[in-house]
């Protein structure tokens, strides 16, 4: 082996979200989604979610960029750049459309077993997320989400679901994507659900433990625990109906720094990298950490955990650790800097790092840093589940789009997992976030694309849905093909 490829086998692909871009929102006899309810946005002016649809209001996800009707489309250019694995998501609402029914929806069911066999088609291993933030509607006005035990039981009944019928067909699954959110603005939508009749506003620039009251504190630590349990057993549930099964948490995980070294600074960074082992040590560990009675005594959090749960979290724990990596935050206390730093608070802007449009800074030594932090911990496998660049792209006169700025962001990223590999850790995937352009999560956008995949479409939904290729697509290509080396060649 080339010392600078990757191992044997390393799982090279990309990365979607049913909600945002399947489309088809009530075809075939899905149920709406929490998801398919938020309205569209930009980085100044939050999405809203509502609990019934309005007129005249437009919502991403109906239109998605159809891959519910192009998924062959989509996954024969997958193939085309080399792709090992897709990580995708299964649509709860499209298996079960009100999230607890007694059977489940036959035309769901036939339709992600025509994705899977599509991909084996290609040679490519589905890597599928049971729960991407989209609980169904259903549950969320009808017992507030994730804030009421028996939504639990509805999720392990379709989970199972997806085991029994997906059995052969599917060998890597996650239970719950980025399940810290739940701990931030997020938790509100995909974490507790909402209330019968109430509007609720995202606002992506307010999202700090600051402007949140002690009784939204509670809730959103409580739907985190339920969802803890939920994951726990499905785990367990998993490696009864396949042994092969292979089962993983996935966790946001930016790196956090202290801006200077000034110890309350130092501290600040320390306790923003607890949210990380908050949720890992339950889900890798199978326990809550030493520090959590501190920890959310500070929050104003009262939390019940049973015996019953603790044997419950015990069992269930899971098989590798999966993370999203896109950016890095900078703690400061002690003095006021610019805190600009995205479409989510990570603290102040870092003056060694430059921005993307989206004020996301580009930091590939923190991958670095963090996979080592999580691999030094748990020494479990890791996979990078989610990174990648949102970036403005504009079809040139050529009718090309030239992004050299993504392909640069891919070549410094690929380098840090190499050197993390190198350092020991054990790193056995990559998936880019996302392939094709798809929604964007935090601002309902198509304007910020990440794809290698142009989608010609707008933010208010118009275009013509044509897929064409970036040069981004040819250098993934060559990077897959090479095992990784090629970025060191040049």
């Amino acid at each position: 082996m080339n010392n600078n490829e990757f191992p044997k086998g390393f799982l090279w692909g990309g990365a979607t979200a049913a909600y945002q871009c399947e489309g088809a929102w009530n075809e075939d006899g899905k149920g709406f989604a929490i998801t398919d309810l938020l309205t569209a946005g930009t980085r100044r002016n939050p999405r809203k979610l509502t609990t019934k649809e309005e007129s005249g209001v437009y919502y991403p996800a109906k239109i998605g960029i159809d891959h519910y009707h192009r998924y062959k489309e989509d996954i024969k250019l997958f193939a085309e750049m080399g792709f090992k694995v897709y990580r995708m998501s299964v649509s709860w609402a499209r298996i079960f459309p009100n999230g607890d029914d007694e059977k489940p929806n036959q035309k769901g069911l036939d339709f992600y077993r025509d994705v899977f066999n599509e991909c084996h088609k290609y040679g490519i291993e589905p890597l599928v997320s049971i729960m991407h933030h989209d609980t169904p509607m259903a549950l969320a006005i009808k017992q507030d989400g994730w804030l009421c035990k028996d939504t639990i039981g509805a999720y392990v009944k379709y989970a199972k679901t997806l085991f029994n019928e997906y059995k052969g067909l599917v060998h890597y699954w996650i239970t719950f994507n980025e399940i810290n959110m739940t701990m931030n603005y997020f938790g509100d939508v995909y974490g507790a659900g909402i209330l019968s009749n109430q509007t609720t506003v995202i606002d992506i620039n307010n999202v700090s433990d600051d402007s949140m009251s002690k009784e939204k504190q509670n809730k959103r630590f409580a739907a985190l625990h339920n969802q803890f349990l939920a994951s726990a057993l499905v785990v367990k549930a998993g490696h009864e109906i396949d042994p092969s099964n292979k089962i993983g948490c996935m966790i946001a995980s930016d790196a956090h720094y202290p801006y200077s070294c000034n110890p309350i600074n130092i501290l600040a960074a320390q306790n923003s990298m607890r949210k990380l082992w908050y949720c890992g040590d339950v889900q890798v560990r199978g326990e809550y950490s030493y520090f959590t009675k501190s920890f959310l005594k500070e929050k104003g959090v009262t939390l019940e955990i049973t015996e019953q749960d603790k044997k419950i979290l015990k069992e269930g724990t899971v098989d590798f650790y999966s993370l999203s990596y896109y950016t890095s935050g900078t703690d400061c206390l002690d003095q006021k800097v610019d805190t600009d730093s995205g479409n989510f608070n990570l603290g102040a802007a870092n003056p060694y790092l430059k921005k993307s449009e989206w004020g996301w800074a580009f930091d590939p030594d923190g991958l670095r840093w963090v996979l080592n932090e999580i691999y030094g911990r748990y020494h479990i496998p890791l996979f990078i589940a989610e990174n990648g660049l949102g970036a403005i792209d504009e079809v040139s006169e050529d009718g090309k789009v030239h992004d050299p700025y993504r392909i640069e962001y891919l070549k410094a990223h690929t380098k840090a997992m190499k050197q993390a590999i190198d350092d020991g850790v054990d790193l056995f995937g990559y998936t880019w976030w996302g392939p094709i352009d798809l929604v964007s999560a935090s601002t309902g956008e198509m304007k910020k694309r990440y794809g290698f995949i142009y989608v010609d479409l707008d933010n208010a939904g118009n275009g013509t849905l044509e897929r064409q290729r970036k040069d981004s697509f040819y250098y993934y290509k060559k990077l897959i093909e090479s095992n990784g080396a090629c970025v060191f060649d040049e």
